[in-house]
């Protein structure tokens, strides 16, 4: 490790422990090749862990059945909200541990990390444990008419779970993403397969070793590691699995749709974005500043949702965008464990080399850079990319359609609302959004107007685990959070009751 930041005695003796699979309650070598982890901070090896193989997957997911047609299928829904809950408090209780574990694992500050295990994860757990007790049918007196229009019948429904849930998580938020696959998951009475991300994969053996000490039986969670295109892949063709939950890159969301279709096994899918903020003259600048930089370079701009356009109106638009480009140039840039950063680096070389191809192609595509140095390459160790705010571009460059996701934000200038409306729909993607000003009928006409999956007025991204997330168009399929996530996870059967001859 450097010199400079030292892992703490607990966090170092954690990475030089052997990292294994989780399958049916027991900690098992892979049989796949091991897979090395790096520091993006410093560019330093960490540690490695164990890959599964397609036997492990095999094993994973035969485990996995043998717990749903066991112990927990048979569980009371409060039987399963007191493990969920005390899960919860384990995962809470030890937040500042798994947190460094995800600090160094994937950039992140410390900071953020210790809010994404608390604020996000063990929230979201806690939100569906309550669900847990709550899964309820229906029942109804239908009409049926032909040769039964004499007799009464009574239909009543029954919420089931899925089954086997394969579950596929990305690198920039390892542990609010697990809560989220998990949380429904396991509160419907299903069970799950989970795939950590092959570039921060540590996180997941906290959530394994915590459920089990929660008193989950085995083979409710399995925590597998290994490559999207080779674990990953095994898991979405799998005859065993039931659904799938992924997190990632709509490439990646097209392979997994393909391979699903072998047992036409139910998919749910959250994929890019291109989030728009769109600012009208009336806005509060002193606000919209701050809350701008902080919407578009969280997690160094690795984040799905993350506002990677600003659409100003001319009034304002010189003004605006200086004064975002200036506070870009004041955030604290480095180390993910050093006090007070903002900005920790991207996940990988291969992600810091493609995120400075993007700014090369916006200032050649004719986009300026608003920041006073104009781009400066970051020099020394660590995938670091300083802010850029790119002024002066147009809704069809690329910097403007594509999903960059590193700290880049492209602000465009417009007008004419219905024009800048057009321009604001006109990418492939449609996940989140913000309207900004003081007229309200007007941020609820432009709000209306903007297709995607939810639109913050005076706000962007306000998550919270009763509010559903999810994306239009290539953005994803179906909707996380709330009752909605819920719904993915079960399955409706309706029983027909003869009642006998109407009196």
């Amino acid at each position: 490790m450097s010199a400079l930041i030292q892992p703490t005695p607990r966090a170092q003796a954690f990475f030089d422990a052997p990292h294994r699979l989780l399958i049916g309650g027991e900690w098992v070598e892979g049989r796949a090749e091991p897979i090395a982890v790096e520091n993006p901070s410093r560019n330093e090896h960490l540690t490695t862990v164990d890959a599964a193989s397609d036997e492990d997957v095999d094993r994973a997911v035969a485990a996995a059945r043998v717990a749903l047609n066991g112990p927990w299928g048979r569980m009371s829904g409060r039987e399963r909200a007191g493990i969920l809950f005390r899960f919860a408090d384990l995962l809470d209780a030890n937040a500042e541990e798994i947190a460094e574990a995800m600090a160094y694992d994937n950039g992140q500050s410390l900071a953020a990390c210790t809010g994404i295990v608390r604020v996000l994860a063990c929230e979201i757990i806690r939100y569906y444990a309550g669900w847990a007790t709550k899964i309820a049918g229906d029942s109804f007196l239908p009409s049926l008419g032909g040769a039964r229009a004499n007799t009464q019948f009574m239909v009543s429904t029954l919420r089931e779970p899925i089954g086997v849930v394969a579950a596929i998580v990305p690198w920039n938020a390892p542990a609010g993403m697990m809560g989220l696959k998990l949380g429904p998951a396991l509160a419907t009475g299903c069970t799950v397969v989970l795939k950590t991300a092959e570039l921060a994969p540590l996180t997941g053996e906290f959530f394994g070793r915590f459920f089990l000490e929660a008193g989950g039986p085995p083979g409710v969670l399995n925590i597998l590691h290994g490559l999207g295109h080779e674990t990953g892949a095994a898991m979405a063709r799998h005859p065993g699995v039931d659904k799938i939950s992924f997190t990632g890159s709509p490439v990646a969301g097209r392979s997994i749709v393909q391979a699903a279709a072998g047992n036409l096994k139910k998919v749910t899918l959250e994929l890019g974005g291109k989030s728009p903020i769109i600012v009208f003259p009336d806005a509060d600048l002193d606000a919209l500043v701050p809350a701008t930089a902080l919407a578009c370079f969280v997690a160094s701009g690795q984040a799905c949702m993350a506002a990677t356009r600003l659409f100003a109106h001319a009034d304002i638009y010189d003004e605006l965008v200086q004064r975002v480009a200036d506070h870009a140039d004041a955030l604290t840039i480095g180390d993910s464990l050093e006090p007070g950063i903002f900005l920790g680096p991207l996940i990988s070389a291969r992600q810091r080399a493609r995120v400075e191809d993007y700014i090369r192609t916006g200032i050649a595509e004719g986009a300026r850079v608003a920041n006073r140095n104009g781009f400066v390459p970051w020099e020394g160790a660590g995938n670091f990319v300083r802010p850029i705010v790119f002024a002066d571009a147009t809704a069809d460059m690329r910097i403007a359609q594509e999903e960059i996701f590193g700290p880049v934000l492209t602000a465009i200038r417009f007008d004419d609302e219905a024009a800048m409306l057009r321009d604001v729909n006109s990418t492939t993607y449609g996940l989140s959004g913000s309207v900004w000003t003081n007229d309200i009928t007007r941020a609820l006409r432009v709000a209306r107007q903007v297709d995607s999956g939810q639109v913050g007025i005076n706000v962007h991204a306000a998550v919270s685990p009763e509010t559903p997330f999810g994306g239009n168009r290539e953005s994803g399929w179906g909707r996380e959070f709330g009752e909605e996530g819920l719904l993915p996870y079960l399955k409706t059967k309706a029983i027909s009751i003869n009642l006998g001859p109407r009196d």
